[in-house]
């Protein structure tokens, strides 16, 4: 645990921590998530839940971003709806709690998950779909050597509304050469 960060898999355990930094988070994450099942909050143990057995599939690996001064929860990042075959591909997501953001942690968390992306998970694509007005985003994309490669119009619904969003993504060729 050299850096600011380290990722590992959740653990049953860490229920009451994440769901609390979730619902205390929630007024800073809203505006940029997906809206959960119907039926369901996403701040909330029934999303905990969905997540933990989600945390490490053939198709979707999750991981929480914990700070290595103290091992606290931060956030998460995942690797969903990872495509095998001839396209090796992942789409990447991630959190950071509002009393964590803006002090580099997630950026430092995103070149973990990449480095197991494009090592140990063998992908050759990761992409990422932001919100055009996510600044914060967008610029931690390009710090992990992400390139824009698009624009997807009413591409994901948040908080009720089709939102455009732009597509960033890198590959291990890209990984591998920076």
């Amino acid at each position: 645990m050299a850096g600011p960060v380290f990722i590992r898999h959740p653990r049953p355990g860490d229920e009451a921590e994440l769901v609390a930094l979730r619902r205390a988070s929630r007024e800073f994450l809203e505006p940029w998530e997906p809206i959960p099942p119907a039926g369901t909050d996403g701040f909330d143990e029934v999303a905990f839940a969905r997540m933990l057995a989600a945390s490490d599939t053939e198709r979707s690996q999750r991981v929480l971003v914990c700070r290595a001064a103290d091992r606290r929860i931060v956030g998460q990042a995942s690797l969903g709806e990872i495509i095998r075959g001839s396209l090796e591909q992942a789409f990447l997501g991630y959190w950071v709690g509002a009393p964590f953001a803006r002090q580099g942690f997630m950026t430092a968390a995103i070149r973990l998950v990449l480095a197991r992306a494009f090592g140990p998970l063998r992908l050759h694509r990761v992409e990422a779909n932001i919100q055009p007005h996510n600044a914060a985003s967008i610029a931690l994309a390009r710090r992990v050597g992400m390139r824009k490669e698009g624009f997807s119009p009413r591409y994901l619904r948040i908080r009720g509304a089709w939102t455009d969003h732009e597509r960033w993504a890198v590959t291990a060729e890209d990984w591998g050469a920076g």
